[in-house]
């Protein structure tokens, strides 16, 4: 029996049985709180025996509910949805490749006009230096960023995303950012494999310096759009070409090979890649056509990154590419480049995109758009 300490004072000894008290209950309220799940000890047991030794990590089964704490509804919503049901589409020949991004790419543009109304901004198609783009402008506009120009290099795996269906981060960027965008309709497998993407991308970055200085300049892009951002900064160097002011390469694909952590852990995870199993690696493949995968130009993650201009990165617990992200920027704050990293709780590969409702969403843009206004001369 708890008995408080012997005391003259009545309130005092009021105090030493709530307090004791309190301390009971608490630890009752712990042990409950921190029981063990049915099961556990003989799972225990099977761990600590298959990891007794050093090497492979072996892991059992389990379930990831979506998580409910610092996740907004609508992102929770996209983290329980089910996997694409392209994700382990396998095209034999261009006809079926061009089918495949062809109907996804009929889905997004659907549902652009009315993200464009929602987003307030207008879009017009032309060309730079013979390759399509497209001129995203806010209706209205930020004075402070009168001189500046953000060039969009769109993801989507080196296959997906053709003319408009790129658009979406664009929009996004625009919106949220104030700042007119030009978004670069590449070349692209199966027609056009390594270099034509790369090819496109910097001969619009080189017209874009015709005309604007590259100190009001940044460019950006999410996942493919990312590691191309990164290998245009590698090029551009190698060329002696102006650097932007600032990139904003969102979750990169910048290991085209499964090399990097969350390509295992976060495999079957992540419900927008999957696995690089699936058309993802397929797709890099089909890119890289029979060139070495380390290639930095590739893999912008083997380039130099040496006087890189400052980098924002943004990517998800759950990102099949969060270690692609996490080497990049280790990667950069070692070569002494200004580096920020935003890791969202529960997101897979890119979900910050695609919601322009999500809370997050706007948080992720809106954290871009800050970091270049921070960068970009006036």
């Amino acid at each position: 029996m708890l008995r408080p300490t012997k005391t003259t004072r009545t309130g005092d000894i009021a105090m030493t049985k709530l307090s004791l008290w309190g301390l009971l209950l608490g630890s009752l309220l712990s042990f409950g709180l921190h029981a063990q799940p049915a099961g556990y000890a003989e799972l225990a047991v099977a761990q600590g025996a298959a990891n007794a030794q050093a090497g492979a990590r072996k892991s059992p089964a389990h379930v990831s509910p979506p998580p409910s704490s610092d996740v907004s509804p609508a992102m929770q919503a996209m983290i329980a949805a089910p996997y694409p049901p392209h994700f382990n589409a396998d095209p034999k020949n261009p006809a079926e490749w061009k089918e495949l991004v062809n109907r996804r790419a009929a889905l997004v543009v659907a549902g652009l006009p009315a993200l464009k109304e929602k987003l307030g901004v207008t879009v017009q198609a032309t060309q730079m230096a013979g390759v399509p783009v497209f001129v995203v402008t806010p209706k209205h506009p930020v004075s402070k960023n009168k001189n500046r120009v953000l060039m969009h290099v769109h993801g989507g795996g080196y296959v997906f995303g053709p003319g408009e269906s790129a658009l979406p981060e664009a929009l996004l960027l625009a919106s949220f950012g104030g700042y007119t965008v030009v978004s670069v309709d590449y070349r692209m497998p199966p027609d056009h494999p390594y270099p034509a993407a790369m090819d496109d991308a910097m001969a619009v970055w080189k017209e874009l310096l015709k005309k604007h200085s590259a100190k009001h300049m940044a460019v950006f892009g999410t996942s493919t759009g990312g590691a191309m951002t990164l290998s245009l900064v590698l090029r551009a160097k190698d060329e002696k070409v102006a650097l932007p002011a600032a990139i904003a390469p969102g979750t990169p694909w910048s290991d085209i090979a499964k090399i990097g952590d969350t390509y295992e852990t976060n495999e079957w995870v992540d419900n927008v890649l999957v696995t690089w199993d699936g058309w993802l690696g397929r797709a890099a493949l089909l890119y890289a056509n029979g060139r070495d995968l380390k290639d930095p130009q590739l893999s912008p993650i083997y380039g130099d990154f040496s006087h890189f201009p400052p980098t924002i990165l943004t990517s998800g617990t759950r990102d099949l590419f969060l270690s692609n992200t996490v080497r990049t920027h280790r990667k950069l704050r070692r070569a002494g480049v200004v580096a920020d990293l935003n890791v969202y709780e529960g997101q897979s590969h890119a979900q910050y995109g695609f919601n322009a409702d999500a809370p997050e969403t706007r948080e992720a843009f809106t954290d871009i758009a800050q970091f270049f206004d921070r960068h970009l001369a006036r």
